[in-house]
């Protein structure tokens, strides 16, 4: 899963506005919108959340999820080596 935090972290590292992950992903721009606003976990349909990670990731970024390796604790994002 994506959090808002990690979205706008995720863009930011890209240098993407939410216009241009809109179009990367095939999702419209009040959709990209409504999930950065939204607190916590991103809630969506299965399909508009595999198009935004899938689009993050063909970008160049890597989600961290809590519990998962890192030097760090906690959920993050990091561009790909």
């Amino acid at each position: 899963m994506i959090t808002a935090a990690q979205l706008k972290a995720a863009r930011a590292l890209l240098g993407m506005d939410q216009r241009m992950l809109a179009e990367a992903s095939g999702l419209s721009l009040p959709t990209i919108q409504r999930m950065e606003a939204s607190e916590g976990t991103i809630r969506g349909n299965v399909d508009s959340l595999v198009k935004l990670i899938t689009a993050l990731e063909a970008a160049g970024v890597e989600l961290i999820n809590e519990g998962v390796a890192s030097d760090g604790s906690g959920r993050g994002v990091r561009l790909k080596r």
